[in-house]
């Protein structure tokens, strides 16, 4: 059985208008009273509030100095940052490529680790002003250890169409083959061994100085080789 809906009717005879009338003038009144007691407290309770308005200004104004002296510190730091082979030699994959977005950071790129599975032939992104941005794929091995070409052709297919960048390179702390040096060298492919990634990390000099990076619109992306 459908529910009835209830509806309001409006008042008859002079009876009803006098009784809504009363009821209209109570929550008035009520409404009244309520407002008065809230600006009662107010005004009592104004040396508590304009206490913990000053406590809670001063706690933000302290977080964000203290967030200041903290990037003030770590630039600092990347600033002076070196990094022995020695050092690179004994981390890990993932250590590796927080180095190398340390690295990048010293010598004035906005870089951000990115390497995991599925990433595409990019374990640290960095943007520059005037540079662009830039692909680097790390690849951490045994000393001795050679980076063959097939590495290369993967940071070649994806740095541009993928990544949006404008230059692509690949850095180990081993040695390339010649086939992939050859061909980086011909398709635009930096490639870091573990002679220049001394001159890099250890001796502090700057990557882009380093690859002879020049500056670039960044609407000039890396673009495939014809």
């Amino acid at each position: 059985m459908a529910r009835r809906r209830l509806r309001l009717r409006k008042p008859r005879g002079t009876g009803e208008h006098i009784a809504a009338a009363v009821v209209a003038l109570a929550a008035v009144t009520l409404l009244l009273q309520m407002a008065r007691a809230a600006q009662s407290a107010v005004v009592r309770g104004w040396p508590i509030l304009l206490v913990l308005a000053v406590g809670g200004l001063t706690y933000g104004l302290w977080q964000l100095l203290r967030q200041a002296r903290a990037r003030r510190a770590r630039g600092g730091m990347l600033a002076r940052l070196r990094i022995t082979l020695a050092d690179i030699d004994a981390m890990d994959d993932k250590e590796f490529e927080f180095a190398l977005r340390d690295l990048l950071v010293r010598d004035g790129w906005s870089a951000r680790k990115v390497g995991r599975k599925g990433d595409q032939a990019a374990d640290v992104i960095g943007d520059h002003p005037q540079r662009g941005r830039i692909v680097v794929q790390a690849k951490h091995t045994r000393v001795g250890g050679k980076v063959g070409s097939t590495v290369t052709y993967a940071v070649k297919g994806t740095a541009g169409p993928v990544h949006k960048a404008d230059h692509a390179v690949v850095v180990t702390n081993g040695a390339f083959t010649r086939d992939a040096m050859a061909w980086g060298d011909r398709h635009g492919v930096h490639w870091v061994d573990r002679e220049k990634l001394q001159h890099w990390a250890e001796n502090g000099a700057a990557l882009h100085e380093l690859l002879k990076v020049s500056a670039r619109s960044r609407r000039n992306r890396f673009r495939r080789a014809a």
